[in-house]
């Protein structure tokens, strides 16, 4: 995935995605974030409605590009995916980490969620081992109030050691001030000297046994201890991709791959295998986001915390995470299959009698039978019959599933599930997508995309087909009374004269 200049100005192109300058003024900005964070809020509310989206090439994943203006000076904003890591292992992932990287954005923009602000600093750390011309937007400040969450933005700043902003984006608030940052940090007047994840001992040892000879090669044009840390870890997917930015492979230069393989050998003689490598760079990013959360966030609600841990113990416990799920999704699917009953019955009887009214119509009209048979049973008789029978269901399920994932039950169900499906060699999020296919399966199907790994996502794909949906819980008394009705009136029209 190669990015070129492609303007009057300069500007990315990533084999077809094209951010061209209108003036040499106009500054690229990445906005970054978790999904759910509001960053697409912030996005749209900072360009209006002067955007366009489209097709990353060769991934099936949106991006949306707007112009905003600030202090007379134009910006081009891209949204890229939604993602918790730049360790890329999605589609999405991969994106949102090759922007970052090879895209050349003047700023980036990380959006977090001010009410879970520490998961939101695994992402912001990734970043700034990238960029340094980085501005963090904590949004969503007047939930983690309502909530007694309180962030301290200038000791987070100071933390991080890049511009920290508040921002509530569906009132607008703080998206100003944010721009006033991204202004100062992409002209080179704010100087930001980010904090650095540190790794263990032996880990450090290698970046530096790397390090001298991966600059010289670089030649500044990528962070040289963020490169060493991917030399290490052996990312095929950021391989090609880097080695068609730089126009020359790392991994085959020989004074590099001689460095490389001496690094190795250090990480293995301490026992660090590839696995355990990844394990411990995860490992250290979570423990600096905490170090950099503990003396910026505070909960008001003494509780607040604690009460999550107890609710967890029940709902996710060994004994008692199963049964609880069996039996709310059983209340659930109750509540689906027998509420339904009584929307159907109306909603069938409705309009099977307005398909009556339009069968006398066409026999009052002297339409021939084949007609009548064609436009009002064949067509309007299975229409009706459909959406009496799938409507009810899918407006009474989809609703109740939306409740159980706002509040936050549809996560542990995977957790719950996911040693199980990885016993058949399958992803637990898959417990997520077959849930969905009780209302429908080609939502169910197309929930499959959150999954990562190709060959867990095809097996979640085929499978959740066999996941009866609602539709076909259809109580057989209506088939046969709407049936008779309809065989009823064909009997009377032969035997008239």
């Amino acid at each position: 995935m190669g990015l070129t200049a492609n303007s009057t100005g300069g500007g990315a192109v990533d084999r077809g995605l094209h951010i061209e300058k209108s003036t040499p003024d106009e500054r690229v900005v990445a906005l970054a974030g978790n999904p759910n964070v509001g960053k697409s809020t912030v996005f749209n509310e900072l360009t209006g409605l002067n955007q366009h989206t489209g097709n990353w090439p060769g991934k099936t994943v949106t991006n949306a590009q707007g112009r905003c203006l600030h202090n007379q000076t134009p910006y081009i904003l891209v949204d890229i995916p939604g993602t918790y890591s730049l360790m890329a292992h999605s589609a999405e992932e991969e994106v949102a980490r090759d922007f970052l990287c090879f895209g050349g954005p003047d700023a980036v923009v990380v959006v977090c969620d001010a009410t879970c602000l520490e998961r939101n600093m695994n992402l912001v750390l990734q970043t700034l081992e990238i960029t340094d011309r980085a501005v963090v937007c904590v949004n969503l400040m007047d939930e983690a109030r309502r909530k007694g969450v309180r962030v301290n933005l200038e000791q987070l700043s100071e933390n991080l050691g890049v511009p920290v902003v508040g921002a509530s984006a569906r009132s607008g608030k703080g998206l100003q001030e944010l721009m006033t940052e991204v202004e100062a940090v992409a002209s080179g007047r704010r100087e930001c000297r980010p904090a650095r994840v540190r790794y263990l001992p032996v880990v450090e040892e290698a970046i530096r046994l790397l390090e001298p000879a991966v600059a010289a090669k670089l030649g500044g044009r990528l962070n040289s201890r963020w490169v060493c840390l991917r030399l290490l870890d052996s990312d095929e997917a950021l391989r090609e991709t880097m080695t068609e930015h730089l126009g020359f492979s790392l991994w085959t230069d020989p004074e590099i791959s001689v460095k490389i393989e001496q690094a190795k050998n250090g990480l293995l003689d301490h026992g660090v295998t590839e696995d355990r490598l990844k394990d411990i760079l995860v490992s250290c990013v979570i423990l600096r986001a905490e170090e950099v959360c503990m003396d910026a966030v505070a909960c008001g609600k003494n509780g607040y915390s604690r009460r999550d841990r107890k609710i967890d113990r029940v709902l996710t416990g060994r004994w008692t995470g199963i049964p609880l799920m069996l039996l709310l999704l059983v209340v659930v699917f109750w509540i689906t299959i027998t509420g339904a009953n009584y929307p159907s019955e109306l909603l069938s009887g409705g309009l099977f009698w307005v398909g009556d009214r339009l069968a006398d119509l066409f026999e009052w009209a002297g339409a021939p039978a084949w007609l009548e048979g064609a436009l009002v049973d064949g067509v309007y008789r299975v229409l009706a019959w459909v959406v009496s029978v799938m409507l009810p269901p899918m407006a009474i399920f989809f609703p109740l599933f939306t409740l159980l994932e706002d509040a936050g039950y549809l996560p542990r169900v995977a957790f719950n599930l996911d040693k199980c499906f990885h016993k058949a060699h399958a992803c637990g999020k898959q417990a997520l997508t077959m849930a969905m296919g009780f209302g429908c399966n080609a939502a169910g199907v197309v929930g499959c995309r959150i999954i990562d790994s190709p060959r867990e996502r095809l097996i979640a794909t085929l499978t959740n087909n066999f996941v009866p949906c609602n539709g076909r819980f259809a109580p057989p008394h209506k088939g046969k009374q709407n049936g008779c009705r309809v065989l009823t009136r064909k009997k009377k029209r032969l035997n008239s004269p």
